[in-house]
């Protein structure tokens, strides 16, 4: 199954860009000109998330993963969690979930 998210082109260079996945909020942004996805929310209590640098840090109490992976690397939030990322493929110019294949 795949699901188109958004256009490459709409994806900012810096920052990220908000899209509806299946209901739920996520955020596309770019690492190293690499498009990412995640859901925007913590894992600590669901607040939502900001990129900075190469940081996604929860608004509500500052919990900080790491863009690449989603791992987190400082508190609030437990130390083995993770953000939900989001497998994605590039195709036709769109950034696709892709989910079974």
């Amino acid at each position: 199954m795949k699901v188109p998210l958004c256009k490459l082109d709409e994806i900012p260079e810096t920052g990220t860009k908000k899209i509806d996945f299946l209901g739920r909020e996520a955020l596309v942004f770019k690492v190293d000109g690499e498009p990412k996805a995640i859901l925007n929310i913590c894992m600590h209590l669901g607040g939502p998330m900001k990129l900075e640098n190469c940081t996604l840090v929860c608004e509500w109490h500052g919990a900080e993963f790491d863009c690449w992976d989603g791992k987190r690397l400082k508190g609030p939030a437990r130390r083995d969690s993770q953000l939900i990322t989001l497998p994605t493929q590039v195709e036709d110019g769109t950034l696709k979930y892709v989910f079974g294949d």
